[in-house]
């Protein structure tokens, strides 16, 4: 990146930590289970609401305990089901619509992260009926206040209940864009580790890694403080301990409740901290390839710690220590390439791949700029990178075929930067963290 650039980045993004502490940051009130918000809405004066969801989620049966709670307490309950795993702008507008046709006055986002930030979306557009949603992209462009929000995640990955985005597509061009604003914030978030139990093994993994990546991209970055440093460690051992017993045995209610903590606390950190170049990268990807975001944050975090280097090494020793992954007399080195190490392991555990077949190598370029507008200048990231600079990242993750891959590696005399889950000897890492 030129020099120019770097500075205009960092300038703002020292200007936007310097008003971190006055800036209206605000939690949500959690609930422990969804029985309590008849009262909630009575409270509020709210007679008719709009639940937003997906069909997976609703024809499993999870909202029909909610639907009927609604109906028993008086309350009507239009139900937004056409929800798809990337949001468009046509679902947000199709669940406006029928929020203004049934004369609703509180939405209720129940899902994964999909549907709770298309409800958070339906809100902006409630808000502001006279303004598109693209032209609300970026940050601080909604500045209105938002109907009643409830957030009731039914998987421990996203952190959108305590966040202050939601992340879009676009149906025409699927071009995937944030918008953040405090009013996006949910009133009330809903975490029960009960609905979360259905969640299969394999989703439950890619969004635990999705939570992790928040924790750690928050960590790491250069916008942090004494809290969202605090939360971000918490959720990376809960997370540790806890992400391969929830794996192995949906039922295991403490671990799924310890997942929704961590879910909350990486989300909670990452909305005052932000993000960085797994998000920017994930998000082209997604947008691109319709993929879901978890699973390219797994493919790409342990890729993209190993980019930064030497200046993350400090921090990344301390969450491996808080892991349990390393101890804290090891050098922070080695303990940082042990972590590295572990989030590989916890990849090929979970069946999730280091390279993305869908990744066409033609769109390297168009992703690299769609990673870089949305990186620079916001995210606070440790090493910045220009587009060119993010092509290598893309690249990393690229699968050639099986004979061309095998060529390079026979080439090759060095361990590439990118390299995961091998030590300088090409051999796997023996040391592989157990839950706790």
């Amino acid at each position: 990146m030129n020099l120019l650039k770097k500075l205009y980045c960092r300038t703002f993004q020292t200007v936007l930590r310097a008003a971190l502490p006055v800036l209206p940051y605000r939690d949500p009130q959690i609930l422990s289970d969804c029985s309590a918000l008849a009262d909630v809405l009575r409270e509020h004066d709210v007679h008719s609401v709009l639940l937003v969801t997906d069909a997976g989620v609703r024809g499993c049966g999870l909202t029909h305990p909610l639907e009927r709670l609604l109906r028993e307490s008086g309350i009507r309950c239009a139900v937004y089901d056409r929800t798809v795993a990337n949001p468009t702008d046509e679902n947000v507008e199709q669940a406006r619509a029928l929020y203004l046709a049934e004369h609703c006055s509180a939405l209720i986002g129940f899902g994964g992260g999909s549907s709770i930030d298309c409800a958070k979306a339906v809100g902006a557009r409630i808000a502001k009926p006279k303004q598109p949603l693209c032209r609300m992209a970026g940050i601080l462009r909604v500045h209105h206040r938002l109907p009643l929000l409830i957030a009731v995640p039914t998987t421990a990955g996203t952190g959108s209940e305590a966040t202050l985005a939601a992340v879009i597509t676009d149906s025409k061009t699927h071009h995937k864009y944030p918008i953040s604003d405090f009013s996006l914030i949910p009133h009330y978030a809903v975490l029960d580790p009960e609905i979360t139990i259905s969640l299969p093994p394999h989703l439950t993994a890619c969004t635990a890694m999705d939570a992790l990546t928040h924790a750690v991209e928050a960590y790491i970055g250069r916008s942090t403080t004494r809290e969202t440093r605090a939360d971000a460690v918490e959720a990376v051992r809960l997370i540790f301990a806890n992400l391969d017993r929830a794996y192995q045995n949906g039922y295991d209610k403490d671990a799924r409740a310890a997942l929704l903590r961590a879910a909350y606390l990486a989300g909670r950190a990452f909305s005052r901290s932000y993000v960085g170049y797994v998000h920017a990268a994930a998000h082209s990807l997604s947008g691109k390839y319709d993929l879901p975001h978890g699973y390219t944050n797994a493919v790409l975090l342990p890729k993209v710690l190993d980019a930064y280097g030497a200046c993350i090494h400090k921090k990344l020793a301390l969450l491996a220590e808080k892991a349990g992954i390393a101890e804290r007399t090891e050098a922070p080195s080695a303990a940082a390439r042990a972590f590295i190490d572990a989030v590989c392991a916890m990849n090929r555990r979970f069946g999730l791949p280091e390279t993305l077949k869908e990744l066409q190598r033609g769109d390297i370029p168009e992703l690299a700029r769609t990673a870089d507008r949305e990186g620079n200048p916001l995210y606070p990231v440790p090493v910045l990178m220009d587009d060119r600079q993010l092509r290598t990242l893309f690249e990393s993750v690229l699968e050639e075929p099986h004979e061309s891959r095998r060529n390079q590696e026979n080439d090759r005399s060095t361990e590439s930067v990118f390299c995961c889950g091998q030590n300088a000897s090409g051999e796997q890492p023996d040391r592989i963290p157990q839950a706790s």
